[in-house]
Parts: C-alpha cells; structure tokens; sequence
C-alpha cells in the first residue's frame, strides 16, 4: 500500500464497499456491530486516520470540479475550460484541471480525487475509464460524470458530442467536390472511438462517391504536431501520393503542411489539406486552415450544466446531447492541378 491508508483500502482488505466502511466508522445503525468491529480492527491495523477532505460525495462537499484532458497544452481545451468554469463558478464551484498525458496511473489518480471527495463531479474529456482489473478502478454507474467530446462505449454516464462522422464526411465531400479523388487520411489514434468515427466517416464519403482508397491512404497519427508531419512524410513516399489529405485534427494538419512545405510542395496549389477542431490558430495560420468547427464553448457549458443536474440529485437523460459542427472553408483547399 502507497501513501496514507484511504476508506477504499480497508474496504479492498475486507472485501466490503467503501460506503460500508465510511458507515461503520462513522457509527451507523446501517452496519451491524460485528462490521463495525471488523472495520475498526482492521482501521486500526492499517493505521487509518480519518481526512476531513476525504469524505464521501453523500456527507460533504468540496464545491469543486474535475475537468480531466488528455494533454493541457493543446490550445483547443481553453475555449472549454473557459466555458465550463463560467458556468459552474455561477453555481458556486470552482473546476481544477487533470492533464493525464495518456498516462494509465495519471488517469486512476483524477478518479480516486472523485472517489476520495476532493471534488464533486467530473467532466471526462479523455474517453477512458480505468480498466476493471481490480476494486481500487471499479467506478459505480450513477458516478458524478460527464464524458465530453469523446465516446465511451457501453456506459451509462451522459455524453455531450458533434457527429464524429457526419462532419468528417462533409470535410471529404468537400475535397471531392472539388475533383480531388486520390484523397488521404491521417486518423488520430485509432483504435479509440473518436478516431474510429472520423476514420468512418472518410471511408463513407470516399465509398459513396466511387473512390478507392489504395493501400497506404490512410495513416494513422497521435493528435501530435510531429504524428501529422510523420505521417504526411509516408503518404508522399507511396509511388502516387495524394492530391488531398483530410487530417483528423488541426495539431497534425499543421505538421502535415509544415513537412509538405520543407518538401517544397504548396498548400494548396499541389496538395489540399483540412483539419478538424478550428484551433484559434488555424484562422491565423497562412493560409488559413480549411477545417471542422466544434462548437467549444457549447460543448463546455453544455456539460457543466449536466454536471451541475446530477449533484443536484435530479434525473439526468443518457441520450447523447450531439451538437453540431461546421466546416469553415479557408485557404488550404483549392481543386487539384489535374482539374
């Protein structure tokens, strides 16, 4: 055992819940004086003591929130943040940020903050929960939480998202109407779901216009500058590259242009490329970046106000809130020479 002895430890060793614990130190006629017993013996055993700030989400609360991302320097959660944290400062809390970095332990630390009452609720932008393989990860269905952006398959927490694939479908049916038809596809990390649907929905365009996609078409990236520059480089070592690459985020679709550029290729005058998010640097990028808006400061707001229902106690529809995004048509696209 690491660090100070939690509720959630004794109740591990004895094989009960954490709430039967809490009740049984706490005095409660719910438990019988034999459990009362076992847990004290075993508090006692671990040298537990009691942390105020560690209480259960039933009996106190920190008025504060968790918003947990992948990666807190990608620009494209600000927006959010902002949204999200106007929203719950109306209703007296405050939000703490957890940056997982995609790191399993990072990511079980921010549910345990939840589980140990160091705050109230919880907006999941990462799309992972902790992998079941033992109590310490076992999250209960009605847990305080909100899944943005992302989709987590098989839970029942409320979701707040754009379509994924109507809107990655639209981005390469803009490239086709342009004429380009070797078109390619730099994913995010598939196979998480979110990569996965943009992924469909460029398989969809291309299908229900005709076009093959040939071997090596589609690369599959990180969401990371240096994943879009790293995957354009393969796309244009294939014996006929591309004429148009539709990019699952803007991070990369900047990578891919800056390698094009070092390759001595124009965008878009010998290759087209859209992104997907609107980062607020895509509009100032030269040229600016064709690509899918995600309504941000919706997504936020929308979110929190979920949020703010189920600490509330009131009943909270799991139908997914889909919003809608829009594609913005800079100047990374124009038809392909051969047009």
């Amino acid at each position: 055992m690491n660090g100070r002895p939690k509720i959630k430890d004794i109740a591990e060793v004895l094989g009960v819940s954490a709430a039967t614990v809490s009740r049984a130190l706490s005095g409660s006629d719910l438990v019988t004086n034999e459990t009362r017993e076992r847990v004290r013996k075993t508090a006692d055993a671990l040298n537990y003591r009691p942390n105020a700030s560690a209480r259960s989400l039933r009996t106190a609360r920190s008025m504060a929130v968790l918003m947990v991302v992948r990666d807190v320097g990608n620009p494209f959660y600000l927006d959010i943040l902002k949204s999200v944290e106007a929203t719950a400062r109306a209703a007296g809390y405050s939000v703490l940020m957890g940056n997982t970095e995609n790191d399993p332990e990072r990511e079980i630390e921010y549910f345990d903050m939840l589980r140990d009452g160091h705050a109230d609720g919880m907006i999941l932008m990462t799309g992972k929960l902790p992998e079941e393989d033992g109590p310490r990860n076992r999250l209960p269905p009605n847990a305080p939480i909100v899944v943005a952006l992302e989709t987590i398959e098989r839970s029942s927490f409320p979701h707040v998202q754009i379509d994924n694939v109507a809107a990655a479908c639209e981005a390469v049916e803009h490239l086709i109407g342009l004429g380009h038809r070797r078109i390619a596809h730099i994913s995010g990390p598939v196979p998480e779901v979110m990569s996965f649907r943009r992924q469909e929905g460029f398989r969809r365009a291309m299908s229900n216009a005709g076009l093959a996609i040939p071997e090596g078409y589609e690369q599959r990236g990180d969401y990371l500058l240096h994943g879009g520059a790293r995957a354009c480089e393969a796309l244009f070592a294939l014996p006929e590259p591309p004429t148009a690459i539709f990019v699952a985020n803007d991070e990369m679709a900047f990578g891919a242009i800056h390698h094009l550029r070092e390759a001595g290729r124009d965008v878009p005058g010998d290759v087209s490329v859209v992104g997907f998010d609107d980062l607020y640097l895509s509009e100032a990028f030269y040229p600016p970046l064709t690509t899918v808006s995600q309504p941000r400061i919706d997504i936020g707001r929308q979110a929190m106000s979920i949020l703010l229902k189920i600490l509330s106690g009131a009943n909270v529809s799991t139908k997914p809130v889909v919003l809608p995004a829009t594609l913005r048509v800079r100047g990374t696209t124009a038809p392909p020479k051969s047009a």
